[in-house]
């Protein structure tokens, strides 16, 4: 099969995106586009304290503001514990939320909310309400959480579903050890053996599009809920759990969506407007604020990584000895689940004799960490690689002669990667690509351009997933309408990937049509075929699949009825995608008239829905290198070349596969030099603003170049895997170790400030 991808005619080509023209030209296609101007305005009372409990809400002087309808606290709200984060049940995050709580665990808890005609009701309440606080001495440091007195979840209707090693009179959100080989007698046996300890801080994903929900109750008294989600299913549920209504009251639906990165696998705002529709019978929305994404979301895990790597003298790794310490904050949405990326998709990079890896996932008083991009493998893959390129420094071997001599190849067993096989890897042919791309053998490690500035280069590897293996679900629906066209229907949600676009050239492919032949309708919990949503870079591969199955075998539909129309027998007939014809006769009925016929007097189903799940969960890869100017006197670092190699298998459109390969570049040179989430000794984040929160600007990134080296994935549509999270696994192991080659400074902290590197500097002279 692997032939055919070099005679495709919708698949592979660089097909430009069904929303590209309504998006480019501002048309009203976002949520707070589309809702109605009659909506109840929802807004929340956020805890000023990191911890501590709320004794009394006076809402005397707020009520009386005209236009306030209503005033909710804890004691207005359901008492059975949820989770917000948005995955399969039994969802492995334990259920510790309620949606207003007396204990408030992080600035920025939900205290109370206020639902008003209008925002300036809305927001003269909330000035005017009044709260009293019993303050507690909260647990700010994630290295002292860990069977601390001082219990963030000390209630005893905590409960954790899965067994993930939670406990909450520990702190524990998770805990567990797995291991392969005799580790420490492999080590043993080393010439060398290195420890170094990584700390990564909590990153906001920082989309266009805030946080936004719109709630209504329809005709048949359903709570409907439009959202900016990337999760239609799971909100579904996640609200019935939090309002104790069943789901078959609920319906929810998404627009477009302003982005997500995986922020939007959280419920973050759909539970408040929800609440207030559900008990008002009226329309509201809401719709944070920029400061609220920043100080009351869901960014990435906070994750201290102490590696143990041993080798050879000549570079051959041995064993790998990875403990990961994760910060999941006042609450437990996806953190049992991201910390496991943390070592099973940085240690299977490297074939080892052994490795183990053990890690803890604690609760602080800080705002709760959730989904981002690289789902825990970004801060793995940083201290994995950045302790290969030291050990390449400490045996004085090139750092790409000595992932050359170790990575995994096509056909290994990945051990820390449960045991998979890689059936598809072109990482070595990638590693080879970037090494001529950036001119490696003439730039490493470093040139002085004699004006204080060194000019040096750095090497970074990375994997990731496609999908959850035995878990996740795709879906899609297809069916043919009058005149001959395509309805695709799916329950992921595009979040400005162009998923609906991807998935429209599969089935365009199979049935031999133009891909605007193919309308795409999702996702809404009551149309859709169930899907897991949009997360775990599963979208292309298994939704993708799925796609492929149902237009396959609505394919061989077409082709039943047209040989029923023509009188002839099935198995004789052919399809073109403009019609089906019988070679024989030259008797053919063309796809009009098929349509046509579906809805008239016919007995064979026209629409049929696929669902795909898969035993394995297809690694990508990619290489990367990366060219820096270090200025010595400041520190500061500017990224003058990117060099990217991606192994998805076949990109299923290549442009959209190099415009997620340069986003998430960028979105990993932000975390690399400049982003992260810092609160003052009280427990306040500091920096809840773009003024104070550094993103990267445009002349940030350099030079940005991506190519791709195709392997071949065989259970991949067309031999495709995926591509959204591993594109923004390199830059800081990458980076890192440029600036080691222009300094002789190991920067273990992301993000790399000037500041440390000019103590560094310093303290070296010393």
């Amino acid at each position: 099969m692997k032939d055919t991808v070099k005679n495709l005619k919708t698949v592979t080509k660089p097909i430009m995106k069904k929303d590209a023209m309504s998006l480019v030209t501002g048309k009203p296609v976002y949520m707070d586009d589309v809702v109605p101007d009659n909506c109840l305005i929802v807004k929340v009372l956020r805890s000023q304290h990191a911890n501590a409990m709320v004794e009394e809400v006076n809402k005397k002087a707020a009520s009386m503001v005209p236009g306030v309808v209503g005033i909710y606290t804890w004691e207005d709200v359901p008492q059975e514990r949820f989770t917000m984060a948005g995955q399969t049940y039994p969802e492995p995050s334990p259920y510790d939320r309620l949606i207003l709580d007396k204990h408030v665990r992080y600035v920025g808890d939900p205290v109370a909310i206020v639902a008003g005609e209008n925002e300036k009701a809305v927001d003269k309440a909330l000035k005017l309400l009044k709260v009293k606080y019993e303050v507690l001495e909260p647990l700010l440091d994630f290295r002292k959480a860990k069977d601390n007195e001082i219990l963030v979840h000390p209630e005893d209707n905590w409960k954790s579903l899965c067994p993930v090693g939670a406990d909450n009179k520990r702190n524990l959100c998770a805990s567990e050890k797995t291991s392969h080989g005799d580790v420490e007698k492999v080590l043993s046996e080393c010439d060398v053996v290195l420890e170094r300890t990584y700390h990564t801080k909590a990153n906001q994903q920082a989309m266009m599009e805030t946080f936004r929900t719109y709630c209504y109750m329809d005709t048949y008294g359903r709570l409907n809920i439009l959202s900016s989600t990337q999760i239609v299913f799971h909100v579904r549920r996640i609200v019935s759990n939090a309002l104790g209504i069943p789901k078959s009251k609920i319906r929810v639906s998404k627009p477009r969506i302003g982005g997500g990165f995986g922020a939007k696998q959280t419920v973050v705002a759909e539970v408040f407007p929800a609440f207030v529709t559900w008990v008002t019978g009226r329309p509201s929305k809401m719709i944070f604020t920029r400061e609220e994404s920043q100080i009351a979301s869901t960014p990435r895990h906070e994750m201290e990584m102490t590696v143990r790597i041993g080798a050879n003298k000549d570079g051959k790794i041995r064993a790998i000895d990875l403990y990961t310490l994760s910060n999941t904050g006042a609450y437990g949405e996806h953190g049992p689940t991201t910390v496991g990326l943390s070592g099973h998709k940085s240690i299977p990079l490297y074939n080892v004799e052994a490795f183990r890896f053990d890690y803890d996932v604690v609760y602080t008083n800080v705002m709760s960490a959730g989904a981002y991009r690289g789902y825990g493998a970004t801060q793995g893959i940083f201290a994995l690689e950045t302790a290969v390129n030291e050990l390449a420094a400490k045996l004085n071997i090139d750092p790409m002669k000595i992932r050359e001599m170790n990575m995994v190849h096509e056909g290994d067993i990945m051990y820390a990667y449960y045991g998979e096989k890689s059936n598809s890897c072109a990482l070595d042919r990638c590693l080879a690509r970037v090494k001529e791309m950036i001119d490696w053998d003439n730039k490493y490690p470093c040139r002085d351009m004699g004006n204080g500035k060194v000019r040096s280069v750095g090497v970074a590897m990375a994997m990731q997933g496609s999908s959850i293996s035995n878990l996740d679900v795709g879906s899609a629906t297809l069916k043919v309408n009058d005149d001959g066209f395509y309805t695709l229907i799916i329950g992921a949600a595009d979040m400005g990937t162009g998923c609906d676009t991807i998935l429209a050239q599969i089935a365009a492919e199979v049935l031999e049509c133009d891909v605007d032949n193919i309308a795409v309708l999702g996702a809404d919990t009551d149309a859709s075929p169930y899907d897991s949503g949009s997360y775990a870079s599963s979208t292309t591969y298994l939704t993708g699949k799925a796609t492929y199955d149902a237009a396959m075998k609505l394919r061989e539909k077409i082709i039943e009825l047209g040989a029923e129309m023509m009188g002839e027998d099935k198995e004789k007939c052919e399809f073109d995608g403009s019609k089906v014809f019988y070679p024989e006769s030259g008797k053919d009925v063309s796809m009009v008239d098929i349509g046509t016929k579906s809805m008239l007097n016919n007995n064979i189903t026209m629409e049929l829905t696929e669902s795909c799940s898969s035993p394995v969960s297809p690694p990508p890869f990619m290489a990367a290198a990366v060219e820096v100017e270090v200025d010595k006197e400041t520190g500061t670092v500017d990224v003058l070349d990117y060099a990217a190699v991606v192994d998805c298998g076949t990109p299923i459109n290549e442009n959209l596969a190099r415009v997620q390969t340069e986003g998430g570049i960028g979105q990993g040179i932000g975390m690399a030099l400049f982003e992260e989430v810092q609160y003052t000794e009280e427990g306040r984040m500091m920096n809840n603003s773009f003024m104070q929160y550094k993103l990267p600007a445009r002349v940030d990134y350099g030079k940005i170049r991506v190519e791709f080296e195709s392997s071949y994935e065989p259970t991949g549509p067309y031999g495709a895997k995926s591509i959204g999270e591993i594109v923004i696994d390199t830059p800081c192991p990458a980076i890192t170790d440029a600036v080691y080659n222009a300094t002789g400074l190991f920067i273990r902290e992301m993000p790399i400030t000037p500041e440390k590197i000019v103590m560094g500097l310093i303290e070296n002279e010393n």
